[in-house]
């Protein structure tokens, strides 16, 4: 970038600062990511790049005293202007996190993953030099991946808005109980059965929790919308997927207990009876950075440790 960018001083107020400035989110609720923060923000510093951090999650990091490292209140996608890039430090859930106010702002998250499976993560907590390295030499791809938008109706008014980028799920709120439900794909009612929910997801989504509840696994360049039942009673209650152009519904019959929506796991509204719910493909996707060109096959053979010995490959 040729022009000076604008940071964020403590109280909010904008500062001038570096020229190049990188947010870093961080789940500080572990000595490991605490670590694993404080080598990211020295190293981008040593290279000249200005580090912004949030107020709560900078008084749990061991930060230099620095011109160049600035703080904010807030995570609002206001937070990440001027900024190139953000870094995010943690599991799927801060992942997850960081998605949310990266996308309002369309700024490219790189996740290093600090948790277990981390599929939205670039790189893992041993790869942190060469995070540093990439991001100074701007050596990594933005990539865009699918999200959804989600509206729900209530006697013909809608009554809540969201989005998500792995899944939107209509569940169960009462454990005794099942959901009513019937589905519906661009307009046309294709079944109805008792079940404890229906995961709607993207293809990034494939692999958390539509994947636990029996859906595919989809590679993130195919596009399309799943939607995947959960425990249904039903005889035809399988997985479906659609063009990424459907618009997928599912109507919660009246006289059905209550049932709750969830977004990526991260916000929940209850739903009313009756409640209409429809999904279909997100009018802002999130932007990932990429540092690698692994096949999307490798990366599901390392995060599920699945088994391929005995394979030989292709004859030559």
């Amino acid at each position: 970038m040729g022009n000076a960018e604008e940071t964020r001083g403590g109280d909010g107020a904008c500062e001038r600062g570096a020229e190049r400035t990188v947010f870093l989110l961080a789940h500080t609720g572990r000595p490991a990511a605490i670590r694993s923060a404080e080598l990211v923000v020295r190293g981008l510093l040593r290279s000249g790049i200005g580090v912004r951090v949030l107020e709560a999650e900078a008084a749990d990091i061991p930060l230099p005293e620095s011109a160049s490292v600035h703080t904010v209140k807030e995570a609002t996608p206001q937070c990440l202007d001027g900024c190139e890039l953000l870094i995010v430090l943690g599991g799927d859930g801060t992942l997850l996190r960081g998605a949310e106010f990266a996308r309002a702002s369309g700024v490219p998250m790189l996740g290093v993953n600090l948790g277990r499976v981390g599929f939205l993560a670039e790189a893992e907590r041993d790869d942190l030099d060469k995070v540093v390295d990439r991001v100074v030499t701007r050596s990594y791809e933005v990539e865009e991946r699918m999200t959804l938008d989600v509206v729900v109706h209530s006697n013909g008014d809608v009554v809540h808005t969201d989005w998500a980028l792995n899944e939107a799920a209509v569940q169960k709120v009462s454990p005794e109980r099942m959901l009513e439900v019937v589905l519906e794909i661009d307009g046309r009612p294709v079944t109805g059965f008792g079940c404890d929910g229906i995961v709607y997801a993207t293809p990034t989504g494939s692999t958390a929790y539509a994947f636990s509840a029996g859906g595919p696994v989809v590679w993130p360049e195919v596009e399309a919308l799943l939607m995947v039942p959960i425990s249904a009673h039903a005889l035809f209650a399988k997985p479906l997927v659609t063009s990424p152009s459907s618009v997928l519904a599912v109507e919660v019959q009246p006289h059905t207990p209550h049932g709750v929506l969830w977004c990526d796991g991260r916000r929940t509204v209850e739903l009313p009876p009756g409640a209409r719910v429809e999904v279909r493909r997100g009018a802002v996707p999130v932007r990932l950075a990429r540092l690698h060109h692994a096949s999307f096959t490798d990366r599901l053979v390392a995060k599920f440790a699945l088994p391929v010995s005995g394979w030989r490959g292709a004859p030559h």
